[in-house]
């Protein structure tokens, strides 16, 4: 009895499966898409004549410098126990 039941219901629910999916497909790849343009500033900017937003080359290449020297020579570090309990004066 169960057999028979099941052997009914399984392509009722098969097609109504199936029926369902197209509604996805339609709109399969839109969340990366909405993703992409959300987090691009200026989507005119290879056509805009106005100078970019941000950091200008000089400055651009004097921080590449500075990092790069950042691991060469670091900075000293100061000790940490040097503080002072109580006292006050």
């Amino acid at each position: 009895m169960k057999t028979r039941l099941l052997l009914a219901v399984a392509p009722i629910l098969l097609m109504a499966a199936c029926s369902v999916t197209p509604n996805y497909d339609s709109h399969f790849g839109e969340a990366v898409l909405l993703a992409r343009a959300q987090q691009t500033i200026d989507p005119m900017a290879s056509r805009n004549t106005n100078p970019v937003r941000g950091i200008d080359g000089k400055s651009a290449a004097a921080a590449i410098v500075l990092y790069d020297k950042s691991f060469t020579a670091p900075p000293p570090t100061q000790n940490i126990f040097n503080i002072s309990f109580g006292g006050g004066k």
